[in-house]
């Protein structure tokens, strides 16, 4: 399934005052003081669906952790321990997010909880209590584990870190998206996206950096592919096409923006665990719904596909990972035509994960 953004609408100060440049640099200045704190790579793969060449930043080994996740859910952490050093952390997770608090407040020295539903691997449970978080089993969906992470934090008293957003609750997924930033940030760093041809200043005005013309981020309640859409075009401005990719089973995002509010899909069973959302980040969906120019599906069987293309690149991803490519090589003609991807584009992707038990 393909739908092309009626509602595009041009960054504005509104969108630079919840996500932007300026939120990514921050964030990446309280990092840049963490010891395991280094830029991931970004692997150069020519010609990948038809583009001139991919950039695939590879988020497998950042800090340690696993996954981009590790820049979001303990920068909130680390926020919020500023103010209340001593209050416990609740959250949900379908894995990586609960990771990334476990490790922040691991660092804060803060007890910290983790609700996951039945069919997240076990493997991420035995590395949350590896970081001392206590475990909790809740229902057989995300959403299911959110509900119970709420009502933990409602009985006790504890704070919640949620990657999703709600009216009413809104603040900490915002620092959450804005720790996402500085994967991008780091895009900016001199050699950070290697030469290649084409255009050597891309929109914007920043000389000297090869010119992205694509951004494929896959997204599960939205917040990687909105912190994306903000940091791109508040950097490199409209020009850059931004493609949202999600399982066909569960399209949440694609099908709000369809209804031009954020709504609740069934969707059905998909083996893309970490992206299996169900319903949209309200923050997410307000900022996507037009900052970004495509939204797209993918099935379990192309991301599997993804996985191995890019693994004989040598980029080792989970089919998570992978599935911002898996949308590239998905594109049907017209979708091509429509965002001019040729192989004279150059196309950013966001390698989120690395398998889950790594060989």
């Amino acid at each position: 399934m393909e739908y092309l953004n009626p509602a595009r609408a041009p960054y504005n100060e509104d969108d630079r005052a919840l996500i932007g440049v300026e939120h990514a640099r921050r964030a990446r200045a309280r990092f840049a003081r963490h010891p395991a704190y280094r830029p991931t790579p970004v692997h150069v793969v020519p010609g990948l669906g038809g583009a001139g060449v991919a950039y695939v930043k590879d988020e497998s080994g950042r800090m340690g952790l696993g996954s981009f996740k590790a820049l979001g859910g303990a920068y909130a952490v680390h926020l919020l321990a500023e103010h209340d050093g001593g209050t416990p952390f609740v959250c949900a997770s379908a894995g990586n997010h609960g990771i990334s608090v476990a490790s922040g407040a691991a660092e804060a020295g803060v007890p910290c909880f983790v609700y996951l539903s039945e069919n997240v691997p076990e493997a991420f449970a035995r590395r949350l209590r590896a970081l001392g978080a206590e475990v909790r089993r809740a229902g057989h969906d995300y959403e299911a584990a959110v509900s119970a992470a709420m009502t933990a934090a409602r009985e006790h008293g504890w704070r919640l870190v949620a990657d999703s957003s709600w009216d009413g609750y809104t603040g900490v997924p915002l620092d959450v998206m804005r720790g996402y930033g500085v994967l991008f940030d780091e895009l900016s760093d001199p050699g950070a996206l290697p030469p290649g041809a084409g255009r050597t200043e891309p929109p914007g005005g920043y000389r000297g950096e090869p010119a992205l013309t694509h951004v494929f981020v896959q997204a599960g309640v939205g917040g990687l592919a909105a912190a994306a859409a903000g940091y791109v075009r508040d950097r490199w401005g409209e020009q850059p096409k931004i493609v949202v990719v999600e399982p066909d089973g569960a399209p949440c995002l694609i099908a709000s923006a369809r209804a031009g509010r954020p709504v609740r899909v069934e969707g059905h069973p998909t083996t893309l665990g970490r992206l299996d959302c169900h319903e949209p980040s309200l923050l997410a969906h307000r900022l996507l719904s037009h900052l970004a120019d495509l939204y797209l599906t993918i099935t379990d069987e192309q991301a599997a596909a993804a996985t191995r293309l890019l693994a004989g690149h040598g980029v080792a991803l989970s089919d998570c990972g992978a599935a911002g490519a898996a949308g590239l090589l998905a594109l049907t003609p017209a979708a091509r035509d429509a965002l001019a991807l040729d192989d004279a584009s150059r196309v950013l992707l966001v390698g989120t994960e690395g398998p889950v038990e790594p060989k």
